[in-house]
């Protein structure tokens, strides 16, 4: 999966190189190539059924006039509704498209009729392992602006999602980038007002419509989104000037999304428990995003648009479990409290991707070992604590853990055994926690825990 050349030890990828494809390549063929912003570029290309993505890598590159650093930048991706998967560069994209349906078999929960209709596409975006500390770096703009349009997409397709403030901003700078510098004749509230979802999260901008938050804010907040972007707009254009070009405003943007603990993520779909609720302690699942980059994993509620619990490496244990007759279970364990009472949890998140998410943590961790990686742009341990240099973070913001939304099994280890703090469950089995350094809580930890 990585597109600098390194082979991370993936069960995917060891699944794609199996077999073959019985056909000389030898003939031109037509494929397209999507960008994140929907533009389509059409190719052709000589032996397509036997190409590697390094080789359609370059070939794309050498389309768009790229500078050679987009090939550590930019992957070649097979993207569907149900399965995404950034390619290595040796894997062939002809082969892998010819093992979709058995791909979605394997690691989807998709029907029958689903998997016979999917067809995936072929995308170039974003290398999930090219660190972000160096996209500030990049003078070229044309790169500068794949990654703007790759960031606004997950922004307003709510994949990341952003606390409102936050959502206003970027959608100024959008606009700035979008329409030019601001001009108070031709910029007015009612010229955005139709185009509101081009520059804001669609779930936001769809909160005016239902009558209960209609009647709750009485428009006002519709009002806001205007105003607040025609401001910010207006700022944008009066600091930076028209001579800098767009790199600046790029940058500024990609810059605000640095601050979200998923970005540049690889994101899998999944399931967690709900907490009991009602009389009969009913239960059920919530489905999940699982948003894994070189940082550390994400859980965001699919539905409501915010974090559920974001963890950095150093935070966390993690195995991968599928025992007979039951499901595949990504198990994720950090420590929290119950009660007054520092505990180590567990999480279970149902996926039948968590062998991939396993798989990818574990390069992850391997590849950022031994680098600033692990511990650049780390935000405080209590999210509602800030530490000297920090920002404080909102109170009720999307970006804040939500602990009470989770079911977890809770114990501690005491240094001879395992004692359960409510519910009773079996023993933690983490052989991996050793290998990478992880502890658990010990008693004598507990007056260091923040």
């Amino acid at each position: 999966m990585d597109g600098s050349g390194a082979s991370p030890p993936s069960v995917l990828n060891e699944y794609l190189l199996r077999g073959s494809v019985s056909s000389s390549g030898a003939r031109s063929m037509d494929v397209i190539v999507y960008l994140m912003n929907e533009e389509a570029i059409p190719l052709t290309v000589d032996g397509l059924s036997v190409i590697t993505a390094h080789e359609l890598h370059r070939i794309i590159r050498d389309s768009l006039h790229l500078p050679d650093i987009a090939q550590e930048v930019f992957a070649l991706w097979l993207i569907s509704p149900f399965l995404e998967v950034q390619l290595k560069p040796k894997h062939q994209p002809y082969k892998v498209c010819r093992q979709w349906h058995d791909l979605l078999s394997r690691f989807t929960n998709c029907s029958t009729e689903d998997i016979q209709q999917d067809e995936p596409s072929l995308q170039f975006r974003r290398n999930i392992f090219f660190p972000k500390s160096r996209e500030l770096q990049i003078c070229n703009e044309e790169i500068l602006r794949l990654l703007y349009d790759e960031a606004k997409y997950n922004v307003l397709e709510g994949r990341y999602p952003c606390d409102v403030e936050d959502c206003e901003f970027l959608g100024g700078l959008a606009c700035r980038l979008e329409l030019g510098p601001y001009n108070q004749e031709k910029h007015t509230p009612s010229t955005l007002r139709p185009k509101l979802e081009y520059f804001l999260p669609s779930h936001i901008c769809k909160k005016r419509n239902g009558l209960l938050t209609a009647f709750k804010n009485r428009g006002n907040r519709q009002a806001s989104f205007e105003q607040t972007l025609l401001n910010t707009y207006k700022t944008v254009t009066e600091n930076i000037s028209c001579g800098e070009g767009e790199a600046t405003n790029y940058k500024e943007y990609l810059k605000k999304c640095h601050e979200l603990p998923y970005y540049g993520c690889a994101f899998f779909m999944g399931e967690i428990e709900k907490p009991s609720q009602g009389i009969l302690n009913r239960n059920g699942r919530k489905t999940v995003s699982v948003a894994i980059n070189m940082e550390g994993v994400s859980v965001i509620d699919r539905k409501e648009k915010h974090i559920l619990i974001s963890l950095k490496f150093s935070e966390l244990s993690w195995d991968h479990t599928y025992p007979a007759e039951e499901e595949h279970i990504l198990w994720l364990e950090f420590d929290g409290d119950n009660e007054g009472t520092q505990v180590n949890k567990l999480l279970k998140i149902y996926s039948k991707q968590a062998e991939l998410m396993s798989g990818l943590i574990e390069y992850c961790i391997e590849l950022g070992q031994g680098t600033e990686l692990m511990s650049a742009d780390s935000a405080p341990r209590n999210p509602q604590v800030s530490e000297k240099g920090n920002k404080l973070r909102r109170q009720d913001s999307v970006l804040c853990n939500r602990m009470k939304h989770l079911t977890t099994i809770d114990y501690v280890d005491d240094g001879t055994e395992i004692k359960r703090v409510k519910p009773k469950r079996a023993a933690s089995f983490f052989s991996r926690q050793s290998t990478h350094g992880y502890a658990s809580v010990q008693p004598a930890d507990i007056s260091g825990q923040s």
